[in-house]
């Protein structure tokens, strides 16, 4: 990460009764992450309205940012990671935005750069017409960790 010049965020706090990741076995899910950056949404509103394409791909990548602190917070080292299974994107979509596949691009092509051939993993992208607080993406991740 340090050689992609990022930095891994401090582990998001959830806005309601849940915790941010949680281990099952060699399993780790995240709750759905927004793209807060120091405790503020960055990203607000319908993309395809309030929000360009290209801005909706910079928030997914913010999201995977904290869903990556999530999980940091439970295993410890994000080295433990063996292999990114799964990662779901919503989108905050306005009416006829059907690009949702292209914002989710943001976490999958960050998640590729940051874990290589692990970074591989089946998705999908989820068009809605509301996410929490106006977020304009939310993104989950499952990833498969060795102890």
């Amino acid at each position: 990460m340090t050689e992609l010049g990022l930095t891994l965020p401090p582990a998001p706090k959830p806005l309601a009764a849940y915790v941010p990741a949680v281990r099952a076995g060699n399993l780790v899910f995240t709750a759905g992450q927004i793209p807060t950056v120091a405790g503020e949404l960055k990203y607000k509103g319908k993309v395809g309205q309030d929000l360009s394409k290209e801005e909706a791909y910079e928030a997914a990548r913010v999201c995977t940012l904290n869903a990556l602190a999530a999980i940091k917070g439970v295993i410890g080292d994000l080295d433990k990671i063996v292999q990114v299974a799964k990662v779901v994107a919503f989108v905050n979509s306005a009416p006829g935005f059907t690009a949702q596949p292209g914002v989710a691009n943001g976490a999958s092509e960050l998640l590729g750069q940051i874990f290589g051939d692990a970074g591989k993993h089946a998705r999908s992208a989820v068009a809605c017409n509301e996410l929490p607080i106006d977020a304009a993406v939310e993104v989950e991740l499952t990833v498969l960790v060795r102890d």
